[in-house]
């Protein structure tokens, strides 16, 4: 089977240019600047991906894993309140642009969100994803083209401090061990009138992933006759 892309840019431009990052963290209607909430990434001025996921740099992709989280402010939010990333690429308007697989995941931070135990244990959970589709024997990759997008932190999450981790995982070379491409960003926020909900359920990071995953290890170009839908990587989405 052929994959189809969901823009038209997707097929005509350059794979190899269409890096990006994701700097900047959105809180209902207001766009931060580059890097306030989200730690600083190693890609910051190369735009590469991570492809390693057992590295402890897979967590965040931090620039520096001892100093980047204190470096970095924490944004006050509301449970139940609309968040959201921007994407910034210096090779492709529209920024996020190569076709795969987006989620969003949370670790509740202990001590706080700036300091670089945070997210170290077994404590992250998904509230977001955005799944390539498949109908008529073709993908279309919804994540595709975006220069930004939002979601609902659930109304039940307890008041506490997060990261907020936001994953790309790109497909177009996948098709073989380590040819995903992962463009990671973590921002860190307090999380204010929230709830009683239980998270879950809760997987670490590196952990989460061996690399064999069928959502990770893909050849999108050439989907075997006996397709029948892409596999999420990782934990359910936790609805709150």
């Amino acid at each position: 089977m052929k994959v189809i892309f969901a823009v038209l840019a997707v097929i005509t431009a350059p794979f190899v240019n269409a890096h990006y990052t994701f700097p900047d963290f959105i809180v209902g209607s207001t766009v931060s600047a580059d890097w306030q909430y989200i730690r600083e990434t190693a890609n910051h001025y190369s735009n590469g991906p991570a492809t390693s996921v057992t590295d402890p740099e897979f967590r965040c992709y931090e620039l520096d894993l001892q100093n980047t989280a204190g470096q970095t402010s924490t944004a006050s939010v509301s449970a139940g309140s609309t968040v959201g990333f921007k994407a910034v690429s210096r090779d492709v308007n529209g920024a996020i642009y190569h076709p795969g697989y987006l989620d969003v995941m949370m670790s509740k931070a202990s001590p706080a969100a700036n300091s670089p135990e945070a997210g170290t244990g077994n404590t992250w959970f998904k509230v977001y994803e955005q799944k390539p589709t498949f109908a008529n024997g073709q993908l279309t990759f919804p994540s595709t083209s975006q220069q930004q997008f939002t979601f609902t932190i659930p109304k039940s999450l307890p008041s506490g401090q997060y990261l907020v981790r936001v994953e790309q995982i790109a497909l177009h070379v996948a098709s073989t061990f380590g040819g995903a491409q992962f463009y990671i960003g973590c921002a860190q926020v307090n999380v204010v009138n929230g709830g009683s909900g239980s998270p879950g359920p809760l997987v670490s990071i590196p952990g989460v992933y061996t690399g064999y995953e069928p959502g990770i290890l893909i050849n999108i170009y050439n989907l075997p006759s006996n397709f029948t839908g892409y596999q999420a990587p990782g934990p359910a989405v936790w609805q709150g």
